[in-house]
């Protein structure tokens, strides 16, 4: 099954015998505080407009528990998570479409966690709701509860020590921007660099002008040429676990499987005795 879905055959879909479930996930990294302006609000923003029937879901509620010794978006707990995706109608039975403003990191998220907990059949939109070219409505939907019931481990999963270990092992790919990846810069977390091992990879670098990802082929050449060769195994983190599930979903369209490290660098860094490498070298 492929993991993500043009917009084009979401269209499709919605108008046959079973469409699916449409979640709605629009968020984004907000910086603003420390600027002084209003986060992002992504529940405004869908009730100003949403593909017809998309139920909204929180990333910061639903999708992750509380920040702390964890990282800012550590795994939410699993019933709390189960009981979300039950009220917006997600089943084991129905396939389920999730979506975002066009990013695409939020989407990748929820479509890694249903994944990981049992889901068969989720896909992302490509282009999120910047590729939707249907109508849009501002009317909030009422599903049917579902029965969708959470059963974690279905992908593979990386905590620290596992993280510091696929570094050497295989392939830990980093995917923050390649500044922050070398220490340059660092606006969220404690410290700045990288888990020395790490290869970094933008996931920046998987999608087109069109926020689209580029082509299954070019993808697999791409994490190839960066190392995920020859059966290796994979592995990827970012700042919090959000673009990171990006990456996971580009390594699957590309054919890759991947494990997260949902702590990522917030995590990592939060404790001053793990160690940190700056500079363009892994180690």
């Amino acid at each position: 099954m492929n993991a993500i879905i043009s917009a084009s055959e979401l269209a499709s879909d919605l108008a046959g015998p079973n469409p699916p479930v449409l979640l709605d996930v629009r968020w984004q990294l907000s910086v603003a505080k420390a600027a002084g302006e209003p986060p992002f609000d992504g529940r405004a923003a869908y009730e100003a407009g949403h593909i017809p029937g998309a139920v909204f879901v929180d990333l910061d509620r639903e999708l992750a528990s509380a920040p702390g010794g964890k990282g800012r978006h550590p795994l939410p707990d699993t019933g709390e998570f189960g009981a979300a995706m039950r009220r917006a109608g997600v089943s084991s039975g129905r396939p389920v479409v999730v979506y975002d403003g066009g990013q695409g990191w939020a989407a990748a998220r929820a479509w890694w966690l249903l994944r990981w907990t049992g889901h068969p059949d989720v896909r992302v939109l490509d282009g999120g709701l910047t590729a939707w070219e249907g109508p849009s409505e501002t009317a909030v939907p009422d599903p049917a509860e579902g029965d969708f019931s959470p059963a974690p481990g279905a992908l593979p999963l990386l905590d620290a020590d596992g993280a510091a270990a696929l570094a050497r092992s295989g392939v830990l790919f980093d995917a923050r921007a390649g500044e922050r990846y070398r220490g340059e810069v660092e606006p969220i977390d404690r410290v700045g660099g990288h888990i020395p091992g790490a290869v970094s990879a933008p996931t920046t670098e998987n999608v087109g002008p069109d926020g689209r990802f580029l082509p299954a082929e070019e993808l697999q050449a791409r994490f190839k040429a960066l190392g995920a060769a020859d059966g290796r195994d994979v592995g990827v983190y970012c700042g919090s676990g959000v673009s990171a599930a990006h990456e996971v979903l580009a390594l699957a369209v590309a054919g890759i499987p991947a494990a997260l490290y949902v702590g990522s660098w917030s995590e990592w860094s939060s404790d001053p005795s793990r160690p940190v490498a700056v500079g363009p070298d892994p180690q």
